[in-house]
């Protein structure tokens, strides 16, 4: 099964297992997970102006997490920001916004614990 996973989801990862739900903790070690590139962008800018702290280079631990975790990264099209548009303002994350985009666009399911994400039509995982 492919997932799109959420930010937070890729930060906690195995190394923080118990934040996530049963079914996510069973899930994640099968599944294809796939990350938007939105994802790692958003991790940069927290830790830029401070808002979460994780090693740096930035780049560099990402990079190593993404590889150790096995997770593919998802580009952004043009298609994707097109679908965008079209999605109602229930959230104004950019970020989340993009996701949840993409999930549409590319018929993922969304692993994610924030609530805000139900409000569009898209498939959740938690």
């Amino acid at each position: 099964m492919k997932v799109l996973i959420d930010t937070h989801v890729f930060l906690w990862g195995p190394q923080q297992e118990e934040k996530l739900s049963r079914r996510v903790q069973t899930l994640l070690p099968a599944a294809d997970l796939w990350i938007s590139v939105a994802s790692l962008w958003e991790i940069i800018t927290k830790v830029q102006v401070g808002k979460l702290t994780i090693p740096t280079p930035v780049g560099d631990y990402l990079f190593a997490k993404l590889k150790a975790n096995g997770v593919l990264v998802l580009p952004i099209t043009f298609d994707h920001v097109k679908r965008a548009e079209k999605l109602p303002l229930h959230h104004r994350d950019p970020f989340d916004r993009i996701l949840i985009a993409q999930s549409s666009e590319e018929k993922l399911p969304i692993v994610t614990s924030d609530p805000v994400f139900a409000r569009y039509a898209v498939a959740l995982i938690w």
